[in-house]
């Protein structure tokens, strides 16, 4: 929901989202290589995790690196999930007549309804809000697309418009096509970045899937990202060609609160995060514990409670002050996203490769050049976009 910003932070014309859709899907595309590379590390390797692919290929001594990225990654996630849920449900609250403030609004949902989830010492009872969670998401696509080609926002003194802030009002310049050869498109390549992020998941997708041969995880791989990629397509250039110059870090907020049609789609993606956030609140929570070598004997509740509390002050008190989710998106992505899908694999392929000296094949001599490549890339789009992210501040 914030990639029409991420077009939006190099034109403003409709045109500007053919180039952005080459680059959604060519992103998409590489992320997917390598998320499947780390399935492939895991079966030369033995690896069952992120952080164990790093110590079975590269070693022991600096599996610290990989294992932070995470922990800070998924932060970095909470924190968006926190963003979009105070300003949604601050939203909602007008549609309903009612003015509570973004932080208000944030504090109340944080202590009523995500810390007793956050809480939970099993979280499998969550996996059916999950599946309604990504029917939400579709719904919200199919609502923006309604509202693109019904032009209710299409007059900015008129209709729908008139009830958002002037700066939320659709602003469409001459930007187009060629805007995309600005640096300001490593604004939206870095927010892909995190918009591809599930890879220090993929050894546990491999894992567990049924019959995991590499040809069956290619297939599950391909088939998973080409579906992410039509729908970052979609809701992008759905957003960005109704809002163009103006479209905002978090997409919604350009919608009038009086729009019952979006009004819905605020409700599915609040239900969304509300759901899932204690997913990847834990995956950050047990991966500082893992950080700070906690053996597991001695997570007693207490202990795992009182971090859970500190680590939601934390996160409440950081998304109270920054209110740009894009800036979040495009520097998590540039940082430690481009890390942690191209630089890493590549470097834990490289070695797993070289470990197996004389049994490597021709084969993945060659690719691990093609990795490296990727890993090249990644650090050059993290420079730059840390740079173009920052210029925002």
């Amino acid at each position: 929901l914030s990639l029409p910003a991420g077009i939006a932070a190099f034109g403003d014309a409709p045109s500007a989202a053919i180039p952005a859709a080459i680059l959604i899907a060519t992103i998409g595309a590489i992320a997917a290589y390598n998320f499947s590379l780390l399935g492939r590390l895991c079966a030369m390797t033995g690896a069952t995790s992120y952080r164990s692919a790093w110590e079975k290929s590269v070693g022991e001594s600096t599996a610290w690196i990989p294992g932070s990225s995470c922990v800070i990654k998924t932060f970095f996630a909470i924190l968006a999930y926190s963003m979009v849920l105070g300003d949604t449900f601050s939203a909602l609250f007008k549609t309903f007549g009612m003015s509570v403030s973004r932080e208000k609004a944030l504090i109340g949902l944080t202590v009523t309804v995500l810390l007793p989830l956050c809480l939970l010492k099993n979280l499998s009872s969550l996996a059916p809000f999950s599946l309604a969670g990504i029917a939400g998401m579709l719904y919200t696509a199919v609502a923006m697309a309604i509202r693109f080609f019904d032009k209710s926002y299409a007059s900015t003194d008129s209709g729908f418009a008139m009830d958002v802030a002037e700066s939320l009002r659709p602003s469409i310049g001459t930007k187009g096509a060629t805007a995309v050869f600005s640096s300001n498109a490593f604004i939206l390549i870095c927010m892909l970045s995190t918009a591809y992020m599930a890879h220090f998941n993929a050894p546990k997708f491999y894992l567990e899937l049924e019959n995991n041969t590499i040809a069956r995880w290619n297939t599950v791989v391909a088939t998973s990202f080409s579906i992410s990629i039509l729908f970052f397509i979609g809701i992008a250039a759905m957003g960005f060609a109704t809002f163009g110059g103006a479209s905002n870090g978090l997409i919604l907020n350009n919608y009038s609160t009086k729009d019952s049609l979006m009004g819905f789609s605020r409700v599915a993606v609040a239900f969304a995060l509300v759901f899932t956030y204690p997913l990847a609140f834990v995956g950050c929570r047990d991966g500082l514990l893992e950080m700070l070598k906690v053996p597991k004997e001695e997570r007693t509740d207490a202990k795992v409670n009182n971090l859970t509390y500190t680590i939601l002050a934390v996160v409440t008190a950081v998304a109270m002050k920054i209110t740009d989710l894009s800036f979040i998106m495009s520097f998590g992505g540039a940082t430690l996203g481009n890390a942690l899908i191209y630089v890493y694999p590549a470097i834990m392929f490289r070695s797993a490769v070289k470990n197996l000296g004389e049994d490597a094949t021709k084969a993945q001599k060659l690719e691990v050049y093609l990795a490296m490549a990727f890993a090249a890339m990644g650090i050059g789009m993290g420079c730059i976009g840390t740079k173009m992210a920052l210029g925002k501040l």
